[in-house]
Formats: C-alpha cells, sequence, structure tokens
C-alpha cells in the first residue's frame, strides 16, 4: 500500500507533541503496513482528510467483513477511547470489534465522508442532542478515566500566560475564574464523550447517527456541550446576528437536555477561550480571532 499520512493529522500532531510526534510519524508508514497485516485486515484506503489525532484505515477482516482500523499514537492514551467505547458497548458509539497491536483499535464501519456537519445547522444540533445524551452514563468502578477538574487544571494552567495578552487577557481571566466557580458547584460524576462535536457524529448503518472519536472524561453534561455550542464559530463570526445567535444556542441545547444554562455558558466561555489561547500559541491567529469573539459574546 503506497502511504502518505494525512496533512491534517501531520499538522495537528507536530504542534500538539512536537518532537515525539516527529518520531512517531517517522513510524506511521510502517505501523500502516504492519498492524493491519499482523490483525488479519485487509486495507482498502486511509481515511481523508481524517481526524487529528489519529490514522483511521478502512479495512475487511479475513471474512471480508468491512471494518475502520485506528492507529494512535501512544501518549494521546487510545486506551482510554478503547475503554470508554467498551463501556458504551455501541449505545450511541461507535462499536469497538476488537484490538490489534500497537494499541490499535479495530471499530464498526461507518460512514466518514458523512457527518452532522453536512446537515442544516437546526437539524444538526438536533441530532447532536439525542446522540450525546445516549453517553451519559455511570462510569464503570473503577476507572481510570481523567476527571474534568484534572484536565481543566492543567488547560488553565497553560492559560495563565496569556493573561498579560492585549487581545486575550481579560477573557482568560473571566474563563479562569468561570472555571473556578463551575468546579466548586457540580456533583455530577458521569462519564462524557470529551471532545463532542457536529464532526465527531457519523452516519452508521446500525444506527442513524453514532459517535466516534471520544477523549472520555469524567464529569458534568454542561462541560461535554460546551463544544458544541460554538459549531461553525467562523459562520456566526461572519454573521451580523452572530451573538445573539450564540446565546440562544446556549439556552436550547442547555433546555433540550435540562441542563443549567449558567453553567453551560460557564463551561462554554473557558473551553473557547482555552481553544483560542492555544490556537494563538500555536500560530493559528484566525482561528484565535474567532474564538475569542464568539467567547465575548457569552
Amino acid at each position: 500500500m503506497g502511504f502518505e499520512a494525512p496533512r491534517r493529522l501531520v499538522t495537528a500532531l507536530h504542534e500538539r507533541y512536537g518532537e515525539a510526534a516527529a518520531d512517531w510519524l517517522g513510524r506511521l508508514p510502517g505501523l500502516a503496513e504492519r498492524v493491519p497485516a499482523e490483525a488479519g485486515l485487509t486495507v482498502e484506503r486511509v481515511v481523508a482528510p481524517g481526524g487529528r489525532g489519529s490514522l483511521v484505515l478502512l479495512v475487511r477482516d479475513a471474512a471480508g467483513t468491512p471494518a475502520a482500523l485506528k492507529i494512535a499514537p501512544p501518549y494521546s492514551r487510545p486506551e482510554q477511547e478503547r475503554d470508554a467505547l467498551a463501556h458504551w458497548n455501541g449505545w450511541g458509539a461507535v462499536q469497538l470489534l476488537g484490538e490489534g497491536p500497537e494499541g490499535a483499535l479495530v471499530l464498526e464501519r461507518l460512514h466518514p465522508e458523512v457527518s452532522l456537519r453536512s446537515l442544516p445547522e437546526a437539524k444538526a444540533l438536533l441530532e447532536a442532542a439525542g446522540t450525546v445524551r445516549k453517553l451519559w452514563v455511570d462510569p464503570p468502578a473503577g476507572h481510570g478515566f481523567d476527571t474534568v477538574a484534572g484536565r481543566t487544571a492543567r488547560q488553565a494552567e497553560a492559560m495563565e500566560r496569556h493573561r498579560a495578552d492585549a487581545d486575550a487577557g481579560e477573557l482568560t481571566a473571566a474563563a479562569l475564574a468561570a472555571r473556578e466557580e463551575l468546579l466548586g458547584g457540580s456533583a455530577e460524576e458521569l462519564l462524557l464523550h470529551g471532545d463532542f462535536r457536529q464532526g465527531k457524529v457519523l452516519g452508521g448503518d446500525r444506527a442513524p447517527w453514532l459517535a466516534v472519536g471520544p477523549d472520555p472524561v469524567v464529569g458534568e453534561r454542561a462541560y461535554d456541550l460546551a463544544r458544541l455550542v460554538r459549531e461553525r464559530v467562523e459562520d456566526l463570526v461572519a454573521s451580523s446576528a452572530g451573538a445573539p445567535a450564540a446565546r440562544r444556542r446556549v439556552n436550547k441545547l442547555a433546555d433540550s437536555l435540562d441542563v443549567d444554562r449558567e453553567r453551560l455558558r460557564g463551561w462554554t466561555l473557558f473551553r473557547t477561550v482555552e481553544s483560542g489561547t492555544r490556537a494563538l500559541a500555536g500560530g493559528r491567529r484566525q482561528e484565535a480571532e474567532w474564538l475569542l469573539e464568539f467567547a465575548s459574546w457569552l
């Protein structure tokens, strides 16, 4: 199989993991040949543009049954995704079919070219809400998943250096304050997708829509909805009615899923500013401007 890693994957991993990414990406052509062969799978093609954290191959097993093979670097903790998918067991999420070498996951074949982003916004949000509510279950006993408090503590530490930024300082301070207040007021300890958005919900055959690519975390539901609130942010920023539309989206999603509006607003502020400051640090100025403007509306 002639192999070239998708450009989006290369860029994202280099930005996030630096030299460690370069080492793994250098090994990736060999992994793309060896892992499916050792798992008894025949490769059809690479999914492109694919994701930002892993390589996904469309494959078939010895009986000709279609599947997908996901190969991720070890420092992205693919075992966390494995454990979450196993716990959901196909309820609202892609079915875990098995494991391969190097922590690879063999998954139910979905339609990678069809996500909720292909739907009109109102319909996409409705389907997203129906999907994510299925994932909010009690975590397994003795789980090793990250917590919202722990994950956001690491993010908050990285955000601190942006307090003095001319563009992001005020919003950074507000986001950090919101996090502190939110962590003092929630007793929910549910298993969350952790990176839920329209692009993470794909069309399937077993069910119309199924979530993929979790970055599982345990905490409150409002945290899991926050990334969804800013969906299609570039369109909102370009609209003259972007600010009221964003606030309506917060209220609509909160009400439809019985989540407190203010808690959803607070986590949306934190997660949007965290993404915006990370984009600044990565040199993605346009993306950062969109995100920070969106955050200022909240």
